[in-house]
């Protein structure tokens, strides 16, 4: 059995623990969501929030874990208090206790908030990323290039594998119907231009969607069609910036998840951008840019990090990221190729995501570095 460790704030309806856990059972496996207070934003809420997570997990939560005896116990956040949690249970246990690195935490506000390392929430933070790198039996990131920042930290370096993130074939194998809007929206723009640039995906600072909206105004790429399809926090600034610079960008809602491989082939070319940061220099592992290599369609990469897998299976055009020349550049590129050429691309993309980020491969070789030192066919 694993226990995983994070924050949750959503609302219960008919806890088995009243007001603070609820167990729920999906796809065959049991959950239990912790109950905290809702939050906008990345103030005091949010802070609120995550404390009273680890307040309730080490209390009625820890009470319902004890239900069963697990095998490891994973701390896998975005935050770092919930590692002294999780080396509590697995001692209890005698478990695993494994670190699991999504976002490199406190690095990531203070590089990009400007937090200062002498703050009492960014000094506890560190406390915990330390404690972790140097008593978690195993860590885990999905960033190549982590290991240094965490040997930096305590962390022996036998003890770090870098997993990606993958895509879920199934997802793929058994998609669900694309809207009709969206559909005949498509279809309308098709129409009126030679070629479709989409972008599908969240609508926040970190997607650089500015850079896009202001290559849309250029008269290059009148005959280009550009759409980004999603929601978030930056989407109605992005739409007004779009209007207001009477940008060639068109924006549509966000579909069901499994409707995305339908609609990921309705496009030409797909898009995909960073902000510029210096976080990147630990790599990135985005689920959207392997869903875009799986739909087999080219892909126009905006970004400056440690690894780029659209360079790495040759299966689109890389640029400098918040750079609207370059971008402009890259999306003339890309829509003056022919049909024939695209293609290629795309399917050298595909059989890149199939070989290394099948989500079952990759489950299995966590569990085998996860597992390498102990007995663990009871499980």
């Amino acid at each position: 059995m694993i226990v995983a460790a994070g924050f949750s704030h959503l609302r219960l309806v008919n806890p088995s623990i009243p007001g603070t856990v609820m167990r729920e059972t999906l796809e065959g496996i049991e959950y239990l969501w912790v109950k905290t207070p809702a939050y906008r934003g990345n103030g005091l809420g949010r802070v609120l929030n995550m404390a009273m997570f680890m307040l309730r997990l080490s209390g009625a939560a820890g009470l319902a874990i004890a239900d069963f005896r697990p095998h490891l116990v994973i701390a896998s956040s975005t935050y770092t208090w919930d590692n002294w949690l999780a080396a509590r249970y697995a001692r209890i246990f005698h478990a695993k206790y494994v670190y699991e690195v999504h976002d490199l935490w406190p690095l990531t506000p203070m590089e990009l908030a400007g937090m200062s390392r002498a703050n009492p929430f960014i000094w506890s933070l560190q406390r915990a990323e330390d404690f972790a790198c140097r008593k978690a039996d195993k860590v885990v990131s999905l960033l190549p290039a982590a290991e240094s920042h965490l040997a930096a930290h305590g962390m022996e370096p036998r003890k770090f594998a870098y997993i990606p993130n993958g895509i879920v074939e199934d997802e793929w194998e058994h998609g669900e119907h694309v809207p009709d809007a969206h559909v005949e929206a498509l279809a309308g723009m098709r129409r009126e231009v030679r070629c479709l640039v989409g972008y599908v995906g969240g609508h926040g600072l970190s997607n650089a969607l500015d850079a896009l909206i202001v290559a849309g105004a250029d008269p290059r790429l009148k005959n280009v069609g550009i759409v980004c399809v999603g929601d978030g926090p930056e989407k109605n600034r992005l739409k007004e910036k779009a209007r207001r610079l009477r940008s060639n960008v068109h924006f549509l809602p966000s579909v069901p998840k499994r409707s995305v491989p339908g609609l990921l082939g309705l496009f030409d070319i797909l898009y995909i951008g960073w902000a510029q940061s210096s976080l990147y220099r630990f790599g990135i592992s985005p689920n959207k840019l392997f869903e875009y290599m799986r739909a087999g369609l080219p892909i126009l990469h905006a970004v400056a990090a440690a690894n780029d897998p659209v360079q790495e299976a040759a299966c689109g055009l890389s640029v400098r990221p918040e750079d609207q020349p370059a971008l402009i550049d890259g999306i003339c590129k890309m829509a003056a190729l022919s049909r024939e050429e695209r293609k290629a691309m795309g399917q050298r993309g595909r059989r890149y995501v199939e070989t290394y980020h099948r989500l079952g491969r990759l489950a299995r070789d966590y569990l085998d570095f996860v597992c390498e030192t102990r007995d663990w066919k009871t499980i």
